[in-house]
């Protein structure tokens, strides 16, 4: 048994603090372990060759400022994680491991008037599925991060009433999902895990505090304050989209008038081209009829990119991040959007927190969301549950 404060716990405590460090950067190498945790290079060593005889990490050579250097990652065998995202338009699915190698992943549309028992059927089945033909023991599976277009009540994991998916809202997603696959799931909005897949992998590297801007069929925003998504006492933080613009605007589905929603998003903004371009037109479509020239898609856009950076220039009055990551399909834009965006903010923002901010286009497009789901379970993960599985044989 160990006593508080004797040289056992405060040694275990520093193996935790180094897993912990590795497990949320995926691969860091010595020298950054030792910034990052405030531990000295000796010690960092010492605890990084315990870890690799006891099957933990693993270290590969690398170079570092020009320098030869080694990086550390966890394991490829201490476990599986998964990530599930529910899309309006589709079901993604990827497996990876615990040193962020992505080893799996496949996605496919989805009837949006599905049932949420549809939809977790097929879910099961692509996972289950995809586990099988990447030849992984099922066992190793630790948790299972899932994705879904709503807000997600903390406390309960049920879904809101004001979700996308219409046939899901009051579900509880996460405990159905997990009777399924007979493994803990994590669930979260999809904005939030767009934030963290950026943050992880994309983007968002680097940045402490940030904002993911999603818009597609509705509008969210994941925020991340101090490096950890913030997500407020209801789970209901981040929806920037029903900040109200004209109280006399047009009736959103949350029930207000105005919402920034009503001027972004997809169901209100697709149907102004319908004239010229026809119903069936896709936020994709548009985008590139714009950067080909399309003056009526490029007008489309850059409206709004200005309504949304009056969301974000109420953001950077409120939290001042240091990086707004524009998401989805109209990400694709580039400047076409990111240049309104960012007048607006100029206009409307606090000028000093307005010179602090960096508006860029997610790095990566529509999988943000379901390595978000993985980075998800990396960071609901215990520490302890690594450093007490047994070493692989």
């Amino acid at each position: 048994m160990e006593t508080p404060g004797s040289q056992s716990s405060l040694h275990r405590a520093n193996l935790e603090r180094v897993v912990r460090a590795v497990r949320t950067a995926g691969s860091l190498t010595q020298a950054e372990i030792a910034r990052t945790t405030g531990l000295s290079a000796a010690t960092v060593s010492n605890i990084v060759r315990e870890l690799k005889e006891g099957g933990t990490v693993e270290v590969t050579p690398t170079s570092s400022g020009g320098r030869r250097a080694r990086s550390v990652s966890l394991s490829g065998d201490a476990g599986i994680v998964v990530g599930v995202d529910f899309g309006h338009t589709h079901l993604r699915v990827a497996v990876g491991n615990l040193a962020h190698r992505v080893l799996a992943e496949e996605a496919e549309p989805l009837d949006v008037d599905a049932s949420a028992a549809q939809g977790l059927d097929r879910a099961e089945h692509l996972v289950k599925r995809l586990i099988k033909d990447a030849g992984i023991d099922p066992g190793k599976i630790i948790g299972v991060g899932l994705g879904v277009p709503g807000p997600i009540d903390v406390e309960t994991g049920t879904l809101g009433s004001t979700a996308i998916l219409p046939g899901w809202a009051g579900t509880n997603p996460r405990d159905e999902l997990a009777s399924r696959l007979s493994v803990p799931v994590h669930v979260d909005n999809d904005a939030n895990l767009g934030a963290l897949g950026e943050l992880v992998w994309g983007a968002g590297r680097g940045a402490a505090d940030l904002a993911y801007i999603k818009v597609a069929s509705g509008v969210g925003a994941g925020l991340v304050i101090n490096g950890q998504i913030y997500r407020g006492p209801g789970g209901t933080a981040g929806e920037i989209g029903h900040i109200t613009l004209d109280e006399s605007g047009p009736v959103c589905r949350c029930g207000n008038r105005g919402c920034l929603e009503t001027f972004t998003a997809a169901r209100y903004v697709l149907p102004l081209l319908h004239s010229a371009h026809g119903a069936d037109l896709t936020v994709a479509r548009m985008v590139q009829l714009a950067r080909e020239g399309d003056p009526g898609c490029r007008r489309v856009i850059s409206d709004v990119g200005r309504h949304i950076g009056s969301g974000v220039a109420n953001l950077c009055n409120l939290l001042n991040p240091s990086r707004i990551v524009l998401g989805g399909d109209l990400a694709d834009s580039g400047e076409l959007v990111l240049a309104p965006i960012r007048e607006s903010v100029s206009r409307y923002a606090i000028p000093s927190a307005a010179r602090q901010l960096e508006v860029v286009p997610g790095a990566l497009g529509g999988r943000a969301e379901v390595l978000g789901a993985l980075a998800l379970v990396l960071s609901e993960m215990g520490d302890s549950t690594l450093l007490d599985a047994p070493v692989p044989a």
